[in-house]
């Protein structure tokens, strides 16, 4: 890579420390750190949930399926757009009426009041463990590009989100979040795609030069689809990034839409990187790590000065999800433990400098984690693995199922995720059955206990219906 590209990567990160900088002024309140005090139109909120959920496993991970399977490795990030059009079609109007902070918070008042602490445990892991994958991806990206080692690519990528992260919280990652959504559009879609095909010669060449297994839509194997689904769509729908990123917007409309909109989107991103791992397989036959044919892929066929641009573009999905992901953790740590077990009557001062320390802790967690680790993908499917498991059960049956008890949703919780823990310790890190261990164990403890407990009160049976409101339930059963 010529210096001239080291230069636009490097100005590009000084752009989003400034862009950080500047989003800090807004951050006056614990809501605007939180959730950009709730106030972001079609196309902020769009451009940042396209921007969360489209990160460096979306990005360095479909190339490297592309690369391995060929059109079959769009299933990965089509199951993200799946879940995001769950989320927005059958979910946002009850979630957004809520007017909650964090996932675990909707529990904690649905179910007994140490659903919230344990859930919050549980979403914090799967968080954690989706900004290990963004810094690992960063560091991929920086070890090909400047020829540094991976440990200390990832401490300069990981440190620089964090830093803007720790400035303005929410409001830091909205102003990041829409200048990377617009660099990773234009080098993914109109540089990348374009010039990769034109290096096999078009199309038509690519599809006569690949083998048949890289042009069958279920080479990948039926196994790992489901697998996907199961990681992937239903994580979608209980996952605190994603819910924080909900919140953000202005109305329900706009969250509904926008998040159908940045669905459609994964569908498209999933298709693009597809075909930049299937050009790939053709102009780079004998690569040693698949993991690391995006940024192989850019070097050989970017000229310079357009390299640094499209190499600044995986940088901008990596870091938005990344710094989504920790500001999600540090919110539940904050505001479902600290805020309710260690601090009294906080004032917005004080939870601001409580989110800050703790999103400092958590990102060192994860930059740990992530020079441990080293596999995106692995990193990814456990903490999807964890979430998917373990919180989707319950969720679904506290807006679907008006009998579930206070105390079934606390054990099916802590049931299904010392299950899922146990399965993968058991049959590996990227087994799929662990997922259907927890989920049925949930499923089962949730009814089971359900059925053979009273219930508080008949009183307050539809909790959910959207005319109750969930203070009057939590207050109905205080008094009962």
């Amino acid at each position: 890579m010529q210096t001239f590209d080291t230069v636009i990567i490097l100005l590009y990160f000084a752009v989003l420390i400034g862009a950080g900088i500047i989003g800090s002024t807004k951050a006056k309140t614990s809501e605007d750190f939180t959730l950009a005090g709730r106030n972001l139109g079609m196309f902020m909120y769009l451009g940042c949930l396209s921007a969360v959920i489209l990160g460096g496993a979306a990005t360095i991970g479909t190339t490297k399926l592309g690369y391995q399977f060929g059109i079959s490795g769009i299933w990965f990030v089509s199951m993200i757009g799946l879940g995001i059009i769950l989320l927005g079609t059958i979910f946002i109007k009850k979630i957004d009426s809520l007017k909650v902070t964090t996932i675990s918070e909707l529990l904690g008042k649905r179910y007994k009041s140490e659903t919230r602490l344990l859930s919050a445990i549980v979403a914090s892991i799967y968080t954690l463990m989706i900004a290990v994958t963004q810094v690992i991806g960063m560091g991929t990206i920086i070890n090909v590009l400047l020829g540094w080692s991976l440990t200390t690519s990832m401490l300069v990528g990981g440190g620089i989100v964090l830093f803007y992260t720790i400035l303005g919280g929410m409001w830091s990652v909205t102003v990041t979040d829409i200048i990377q959504f617009i660099v990773m559009t234009v080098g993914i879609f109109f540089i990348m795609v374009p010039m990769s095909l034109s290096k096999v010669d078009g199309l038509g060449n690519l599809l006569t030069k690949l083998p048949d297994s890289h042009l069958d839509f279920t080479g990948i194997g039926y196994q790992q689809i489901f697998q996907y689904f199961l990681l992937f769509a239903l994580g979608m729908v209980v996952s605190q990034d994603i819910w924080q990123r909900v919140f953000t917007a202005k109305s329900s409309k706009i969250a509904r839409n926008g998040s159908i909109f940045a669905g459609v989107y994964s569908f498209a991103y999933a298709i693009a990187g597809s075909i930049i791992g299937m050009c790939a397989f053709i102009v780079l036959p004998s690569l040693d790590n698949p993991q690391n044919t995006f940024a192989e892929m850019a070097l050989t066929i970017l000229p310079t000065g357009i390299l640094g641009l499209v190499l600044a573009s995986v940088c901008s999905a990596l870091m938005s999800t990344a710094s989504g992901s920790l500001l999600a953790s540090s919110t539940l740590i904050t505001n479902d433990i600290l805020k309710q077990y260690f601090m009294k009557s906080p004032t917005d001062k004080q939870m601001i400098k409580a989110s800050r320390l703790t999103t400092l802790v958590i990102g060192l967690i994860a930059i740990t984690f992530s020079i441990w680790i080293q596999d995106v993908l692995v990193a990814l499917d456990v903490a999807y693995a964890i979430l998917s498991g373990a919180i989707f059960i319950p969720l679904v049956m506290t807006f679907f199922w008006k009998r579930a008890t206070p105390n079934s949703g606390f054990y099916a919780i802590l049931i299904s995720t010392v299950v899922v823990l146990a399965g993968l310790f058991i049959e590996g890190l990227t087994a799929t059955n662990p997922i259907l261990y927890g989920m049925s164990a949930g499923l089962v403890s949730i009814v089971g206990i359900s059925l053979f407990t009273a219930p508080i009160s008949t009183e307050f049976d539809t909790p959910f219906d959207e005319d109750v409101a969930l203070d009057d339930v939590e207050e109905g059963r205080k008094q009962a």
